[in-house]
Order: C-alpha cells, then sequence, then structure tokens
C-alpha cells in the first residue's frame, strides 16, 4: 500500500484488528472514532485496503460461530494474521518524518502503547521541532500583516497560533515524562543495590574493612 493517506489508513486498521478481530461496521465505527478526530474519513478508501490486507495476508475473513449470528445475515470478521502482525510491528517502528506530520501523527500515537519507547520519544521530538517551524512561521506572517487585517481575521490567526502553542507545551510533558520513564529502570536498579553498578559504597566498604583485618595469615 503506497502513500502516506494510504499508509496511515492500514495502520489505523492493523492496529485496531490487533486489540479484537472486527466485522465491517466494527471496523468503520472504530476508524470513525480513531480518523476523524484528526481528518476526514472517507469510508470508500476502507474496503479497498481490507481488499489490499487480505490479498497481501496481513488479515483473513472468517465467519463467525453460527450462535452469536444476530439476524438472517453473518458478517464477516476480518482477523489479524502472523504476517499482519509482524506488518503493524514494521509500521509502528517508522519513525520519519510522515510519523509527525498532521496527517499521520494522531494515528501514530493512538497506538504509542505498542511502540518502541526510543521511536515514541523519536516521533514526538519530531512533531515538536515541526511545530516550532510552523509557530515561527505563524508568528512571522502574523507581524507583517497584522495592520491589514480585520478584527476577526486576526483573531483567527491568535486562536490558531494559542492552538499550536498549547500543542507544544503538551509535548514537551510528553517527552519530559517519555525521558523520565526511560532513566527510571537504571536509576531503580542503582537505589536498590548500589553492587550493581560494580562499585563499593563507603558504608560497604566500612562493614567489610572488619572482615579483611580478621583474615588470618596463612589465607592471605
Amino acid at each position: 500500500m503506497t502513500g502516506s493517506r494510504g499508509g496511515v489508513l492500514e495502520l489505523a486498521v492493523l492496529g485496531s484488528l490487533n486489540e479484537t478481530p472486527l466485522h465491517g461496521y466494527e471496523l468503520r465505527k472504530r476508524l470513525n472514532t480513531l480518523l476523524g478526530m484528526f481528518r476526514a474519513f472517507s469510508y470508500g478508501s476502507l474496503y479497498p485496503c481490507l481488499r489490499g490486507l487480505l490479498n497481501d495476508g496481513f488479515i483473513v475473513e472468517e465467519e463467525p460461530p453460527e450462535e452469536t449470528v444476530l439476524g438472517r445475515r453473518s458478517k464477516i470478521v476480518y482477523k489479524l494474521t502472523a504476517e499482519g502482525k509482524e506488518r503493524l510491528q514494521e509500521l509502528l517502528s517508522q519513525a520519519g518524518p510522515s510519523s509527525w506530520e498532521d496527517e499521520s501523527f494522531g494515528v501514530r500515537f493512538a497506538f504509542f502503547r505498542h511502540t518502541e519507547a526510543e521511536v515514541r520519544l523519536r516521533i514526538l521530538e519530531g512533531r515538536r521541532s515541526r511545530l516550532e517551524e510552523r509557530l515561527e512561521r505563524v508568528r512571522t506572517a502574523l507581524a507583517r500583516t497584522r495592520e491589514r487585517l480585520d478584527s476577526y481575521t486576526l483573531e483567527l490567526q491568535r486562536h490558531g497560533l494559542e492552538s499550536v502553542e498549547r500543542e507544544v507545551r503538551w509535548l514537551n510533558e510528553l517527552i519530559d515524562s517519555e525521558r523520565r520513564s526511560g532513566a527510571a529502570p537504571a536509576e531503580a536498579v542503582r537505589a536498590a543495590d548500589p553492587a550493581q553498578t560494580g562499585r563499593d559504597t563507603p558504608e560497604r566498604a566500612v562493614q567489610e574493612e572488619p572482615q579483611r583485618a580478621q583474615t588470618p595469615e596463612a589465607d592471605k
């Protein structure tokens, strides 16, 4: 599947099916909630995407058990395959510029719990860098055109500027949290057992000194 839009939809479908098998209507509702928050989602693009994933062996169609079928029509359930799980992990490991653009950042963030910490941090930092560039452009444009704008257009520009500033602050908090959580395990090990660092503490040396002093000369 090619193109950033197709890649985002592929990730959203595979990520949703990784949670649980879904039939088409359930999948559409879940994608509408996920993708609709960030951009317009076209249902017309869903079924071509599903056909492509079926052809690639990333998902399979299954008939639900008869006792679970309501009404006269059975609903095909889409389920992730082992190859599909591998493809999902491949997509989640990508942290290039496309992963922090408006088109895909929200979807990538929705599946952060399945993403490696190093990749999460790289995406968050990339997103922040991109927004800081946008802030600089907006501030420059606003300063240059302020005198020519009517009050309503000026308020709209300010609203956009404040929205980006809020997201940058939010990203700063997330990045700080990711960095703290990454450092926590090593700090916890050192605090729990100083010997893990390969160096004795002064207290440990004081405790061991009497034992060395009592060692018989024949053993030295």
